[in-house]
């Protein structure tokens, strides 16, 4: 095989790693993410919690205060009652005391509703703060380990881009071009092998001719379709059924930038 197509095989290989180290530091930082954020989230709830249930606990002096100024409405009319000279004052007095009677009772059951109300927001702003506590602690654990794991990760893409630029620096300017056109223009993937006469990057079958020129491996040859760079393996050589891609996978970009690689 051209000792040029093996350097561009490697140097696509080191770049798929790349990218697998990059979406596996993503994934991690991204799980750890999760987990703060519904942690965040149920602390805040908590808080929510607990707001409620002073707002109901003011509410209920309010239903209180409003029980007592009518039991105190009660008393002054009762007193009134022994002084009254006639049967209407008499009987209007009698309905503003059972007014405020009613409004007594209902005053009770209001506030033994809010009370019930009070102390089960408090209760689950109790259960919320234990449980993000426990919560707390285990995510302070996770986010060491989470950093060992990145670290690891970081450790390796130094080496492989230090392998990387080795690899670059032994690749001729006009092939390394190409290469990182061909990157940028097709997702990452500029380098693919041939298996079974089809491309592996747009799963087109290659021409009879442009594949045996494949197979002898003497020159840079690319995919007619994609102009992904092509690479013959025998030992990886496996018939693929055809299959047509769909037109956006095969023509990412405007005609005009295809042909400026056909031209290189």
């Amino acid at each position: 095989m051209n000792e040029e197509i093996s350097k561009l095989i490697a140097l696509q290989e080191l770049d798929t790693e790349l990218a697998g180290l990059d979406r596996e530091t993503e994934k991690i930082r991204q799980a750890f993410a999760d987990r703060e954020q519904a942690v965040s989230e149920r602390e805040a709830l908590t808080v929510q919690c607990r707001e409620k249930a002073v707002k109901l606990e003011q509410s209920r002096e309010a239903i209180k205060a409003a029980g007592e100024e009518a039991a105190e409405r009660i008393k002054e009319r009762q007193i009134r009652m022994m002084q009254v000279q006639t049967s209407r004052e008499h009987q209007a007095l009698l309905k503003e005391i059972e007014d405020a009677k009613r409004q007594i009772r209902d005053t009770e059951e209001q506030m033994l509703q809010v009370m019930v109300e009070a102390e089960a927001e408090e209760k689950k702003a109790v259960e919320l703060e234990n449980l993000c506590k426990g919560e707390r602690k285990l995510l302070t654990e996770e986010a060491a380990k989470t950093e060992a794991a990145v670290q690891q990760i970081e450790a390796r893409r130094t080496e492989v881009l230090t392998r990387r630029q080795q690899v670059v620096q032994e690749i001729s300017a006009s092939h390394l071009a190409r290469y990182d056109k061909l990157h940028k223009r097709r997702k990452g993937l500029a380098v693919v092998r041939v298996s079974g006469g089809v491309c592996q990057g747009c799963f087109m079958v290659v021409p009879p001719q442009q594949f045996n020129m494949v197979r002898k491996g003497s020159e840079i040859c690319s995919c007619p379709a994609c102009q992904r760079i092509l690479f013959y393996r025998p030992d990886e050589n496996e018939p693929i059924r055809p299959v047509r891609p769909r037109l956006e996978d095969l023509y990412e970009d405007d005609d005009s930038e295809d042909d400026e690689l056909n031209d290189e």
